[in-house]
């Protein structure tokens, strides 16, 4: 008498589909990781911007807002944002109602962007400003 089975066959099936979805997996997680250390990057450097252009607004004058941002930008930057100093760059302009900082660092080195050749990155380059108003309210 033969035996007849009433359950496919299915060794190995799980394995296939694994390795049918394995690739797209890998891909959203490294889009995760390079997206999500993009913008811990760019808040960041905006967090610095907005702390700088406070800093700014005790100077007196242009030169002492100038001088007072680029000092503190210089503290900041090292003690407690995790950024390099080399690779960030700040301007301050001040008008007669207010103080225009902005930020630049370059983040082609960081950790985060080792892995944008796998998938569509955002740009290496963040640049923020943080505008604080000094009069004309």
């Amino acid at each position: 008498m033969a035996v007849v089975c009433r359950r496919p066959y299915r060794t190995g099936s799980t394995a296939v589909e694994f390795a049918i979805v394995c690739p797209l997996l890998i891909l959203i997680l490294m889009g995760v990781l390079v997206y999500g250390g993009w913008l811990w990057l760019a808040q960041s450097v905006q967090s610095v911007a907005s702390e700088t252009a406070r800093a700014a607004v005790g100077g007196l004058d242009d030169a002492e807002r100038q001088a007072m941002a680029e000092r503190f930008f210089d503290g900041v930057i090292r003690d407690s944002t995790g950024l390099d100093p080399a690779r960030a760059t700040v301007a301050v302009q001040t008008d007669a109602d207010t103080i225009r900082v902005s930020v630049a660092y370059d983040a082609s080195d960081h950790w985060s962007m080792a892995m944008a050749g796998l998938v569509p990155s955002p740009s290496p380059r963040i640049e923020r400003q943080a505008i604080v108003r000094i009069g004309g309210y």
